[in-house]
């Protein structure tokens, strides 16, 4: 049965119109005829089985039959991605997992490294909402255009916790910064901030300057990780920080 996300109420017996590109979708591309039906949700009244009472042209009616699922509420913390844009299908990849992996809120920030400064709000919305129809989420997350880090820091609600993926060490002449005054490991980290709404924080392809670092080091509530021996591109490391919340704190337990 098609899925699809409405901004309409969803009251049984109350009928509403879906947009020309979703009537096309159910009518078209599905097939669908008077009396078929699709599964709707809107991220406030659960998910719907809802029927086609009505198509005329390019447009069509559903009305909501049987409410197949209550709205959850959100057990565990909510979780936001900031990550800094990268190429443009890599950056569709981040929005898209982030969706998936139960992101409440996507931000894209820009550092003084990133080097794709300017984003598609409307694709990034598209991919997330086709994200969500896809994998059975009964909400869609809050994708906000680009800002500034310093101003994605600011905008945080008071009590998140920020992860901070730090791959670099204290070294200034070595690779990397060298081993000395790496993050712990982030598995090590998390368990303690369970039950928090937190951030993770991923950096552009050539990490954050020292100067952006160290402010983050210096930052109240900010908790460097490490994701291992090895520099993840920053789409991995977005998947790999993302999937190891949701275990130790997210809703995979």
């Amino acid at each position: 049965m098609p899925r699809l996300f409405v901004n309409s109420d969803l009251v049984e017996g109350e009928a509403f119109a879906l947009d020309e590109g979703q009537a096309n979708y159910l009518i078209r591309v599905m097939r669908l005829g008077l009396g078929d039906a699709a599964r709707v949700f809107n991220g406030r009244h659960g998910e719907w089985r809802a029927e086609i009472n009505k198509i005329e042209g390019r447009r069509a009616e559903l009305t909501p039959v049987d409410q197949l699922r209550q709205q959850e509420t959100n057990g565990c913390a909510q979780l936001t991605l900031l990550f800094a844009p990268v190429k443009k299908s890599e950056t569709d990849f981040i929005v898209e997992k982030a969706t998936e992996l139960g992101a409440a809120r996507i931000q894209p920030v820009i550092t003084e490294r990133t080097q794709t400064r300017t984003v598609r709000l409307d694709r990034f919305q598209k991919i997330a909402l086709e994200a969500a129809e896809q994998t059975e989420r009964l909400d869609l997350p809050d994708v906000s255009d680009a800002t500034s880090l310093d101003a994605a820091l600011a905008a945080l609600p008071f009590g998140t916790a920020l992860i901070f993926c730090d791959e670099a060490g204290d070294e200034a002449e070595a690779p990397w910064g060298g081993q000395s005054g790496r993050a712990r490991p982030m598995a090590e980290i998390l368990p303690a901030l369970k039950g928090q709404p937190a951030a993770i924080l991923i950096g552009p392809e050539g990490g954050f300057s020292p100067a952006e670092r160290a402010h983050l080091r210096a930052r109240a509530s900010t908790h460097p990780v490490s994701l291992g021996p090895r520099i993840l591109r920053a789409e991995t490391a977005a998947v790999a920080a993302m999937t190891l919340w949701q275990a130790l704190c997210g809703d995979w337990g």
